[in-house]
């Protein structure tokens, strides 16, 4: 996972308009992110991508496993959560508070795509 982390560092570096404050965070997310989907569904399915994805105005952080668990951190109704969860938590606030957002989607063929985007904050 840290040559992950470097790579994808090193390419919002080079592309994407973020402080090193933002894209600091860009990357936290990413890790729990990654670190949520080998954790949870890395026994459960063969497969876990990742993807950076730059557009107009914002920075897209994915992560898309193959088990159609959705994890409670996202639940829409947070009260009935138990313990645990923590790492989702923070990327919602970190999206939050960046003025971005986050969410889980459905694939085609039964898995999910967990994501957050960030705004750019710099030109």
């Amino acid at each position: 996972m840290p040559r992950l982390r470097h790579a994808v560092g090193d390419f919002l570096r080079e592309h994407a308009p973020l402080s090193a404050e933002r894209r600091d965070a860009a990357l936290l997310i990413l890790s729990e992110l990654l670190t949520n989907a080998v954790r949870h569904a890395g026994p459960l399915t063969p497969r876990i991508a990742v993807e950076a994805g730059l557009d107009g105005a914002r920075l897209r952080l994915s992560v898309e496993d193959g088990h159609p668990y959705r994890p409670r951190a996202l639940d829409p109704h947070p009260e009935a959560q138990d313990i645990g969860g923590r790492g989702l938590l923070l990327v919602q606030v970190l999206a939050a508070e960046a003025g971005g957002d986050c969410g889980v989607d459905p694939t085609a063929s039964g898995g999910k795509i967990i994501w957050a985007t960030l705004p750019y904050d710099r030109a």
